[in-house]
C-alpha cells in the first residue's frame, strides 16, 4: 500500500547553510579588523606629525626672539607620543615615536644640511 500523504517538511537550517553564514561573518569581521588597525595606525601617525608641527612652531618662535635654536625646550607630546630633539644654533632636527606604532618614526629637520627639500614637513617611515 502506497501512502498518499505528503512527506513531513523539515524545519530549520542545514549544517552547510549555518557553516556558510558563519564563514561569511568571519570574513567580514576580518576585513573590519584590518580596516580598524589601518585607521588606528593613521591616527597615530597624524598625532606624531601634529606634535612635530607644534614643536616646529615653538622652535621658530624661539628663533625669532633669540636668533638661535639653542634654548628651545622640547614640549610634551600628546598621549603616547615621545619627542626628541637635536639642537644647533641655526638648525634642529626632531623625532617622534608612538607607543602603539612600533617601528614607525616621524622626523622633521630645519636648517643645515638636513633641510635640503625646504618643505619643512614631517616625514614618516
Amino acid at each position: 500500500m502506497v501512502s498518499t500523504s505528503p512527506r513531513p517538511r523539515r524545519r530549520g537550517f542545514t549544517m552547510i547553510e549555518l557553516l556558510a553564514v558563519v564563514l561569511i561573518i568571519g570574513v567580514l569581521a576580518t576585513i573590519a579588523a584590518v580596516k580598524l588597525n589601518t585607521s588606528k595606525r593613521h591616527a597615530y601617525i597624524s598625532a606624531m606629525k601634529a606634535d612635530l608641527r607644534n614643536l616646529a612652531s615653538s622652535a621658530e618662535s624661539r628663533f625669532a626672539m633669540d636668533g638661535s635654536y639653542a634654548n628651545v625646550a622640547v614640549p610634551q607630546g600628546s598621549a603616547g607620543v615621545s619627542l626628541s630633539m637635536v639642537l644647533g644654533v641655526t638648525e634642529w632636527s626632531a623625532t617622534a615615536t608612538h607607543v602603539n606604532a612600533p617601528g614607525m618614526t616621524c622626523t622633521l629637520s630645519v636648517g643645515g644640511a638636513a633641510d635640503l627639500t625646504g618643505r619643512n614637513e614631517p616625514v614618516c617611515q
